[in-house]
């Protein structure tokens, strides 16, 4: 396993639980400094950065209510008043609000969507890639969504159009910072056995969509975190950027 990601500084958000969990355990293993940032779940976060710190490396926890994408500039700052520079961003957090059917948006609904999933993500981009520019380097990765390649499922029609503004921008992020030795990916998974479908699929639902995938399984959070690993670092993706990277189980080949 590649060893240039010890002592880097990496910020994820939504990283209390799920696939963002996930990966903050598997940097920490790598020996770099990880910020966990969480919403409500203070207890879940305080375990995933005592499984951080049991690996001999740091970990501090940073809460905010991304809903509210104003708090994206708090989250940075007291990241960078813990490590003193950001080498990886990960804007993992994000969420499908409540399945919805078209007759029954309101404003509030579509506004809360977009808040969650495309304003605080850009927000988080606007406060972080000047202090990456300054260093000359850094690694994001923003977190797509199978959702964002077939429309999503039954409700979730806006969520999976936010997402696709991640994977488009994601494409346009990349070349406006390359310049400065930044690079911008993104993965996208598919159906992940997380919180996120536990609030958001009845099991009727996770059957169907296990149905469509050729492993014929969900994948877990623990089989997304090597791609974050991959992505983060120079050793092993320093030619990688630019891309949306799949982890589905074969459910979508591009």
């Amino acid at each position: 396993m590649t060893s240039d990601l010890k002592g880097k500084a990496v910020l994820i958000t939504g990283a209390s639980t799920g696939i963002g969990a996930a990966a903050a355990k598997a940097f920490g293993r790598l020996g770099s400094r990880v910020a966990i940032h969480y919403n409500s779940s203070r207890a879940a976060a305080e375990q995933v950065a005592a499984d951080v710190r049991s690996s001999g490396t740091q970990a501090v926890l940073v809460g905010g209510d991304l809903s509210k994408p104003s708090n994206a500039s708090g989250v940075v700052a007291e990241t960078l008043a813990a490590f003193g520079r950001i080498d990886v961003l990960i804007n993992n957090a994000g969420g499908l609000v409540k399945r919805t059917r078209i007759e029954d948006y309101s404003e509030e609904f579509l506004e809360g969507v977009i808040a969650l999933n495309v304003i605080q993500v850009a927000l988080f981009m606007r406060e972080v890639i000047p202090i990456m520019r300054k260093q000359k380097s850094g690694s994001v990765i923003n977190v797509s969504s199978i959702a964002a390649r077939h429309g999503g499922g039954a409700g979730a029609i806006i969520y999976a159009g936010a997402k696709g503004f991640i994977s488009t921008a994601t494409h346009g992020w990349a070349k406006e910072v390359v310049a400065d030795g930044i690079r911008v990916n993104a993965v996208s998974p598919g159906v992940i056995a997380t919180p996120f479908h536990e609030r958001y699929s009845t099991p009727e639902q996770l059957k169907a969509m296990q149905a469509m995938i050729p492993m014929n399984r969900l994948g877990t959070a623990e089989e997304c975190a090597g791609t974050f690993v991959y992505l983060a670092s120079d050793a092993m993706s320093g030619y990688v950027t630019g891309q949306v990277i799949e982890v589905n189980g074969g459910q979508h080949m591009p």
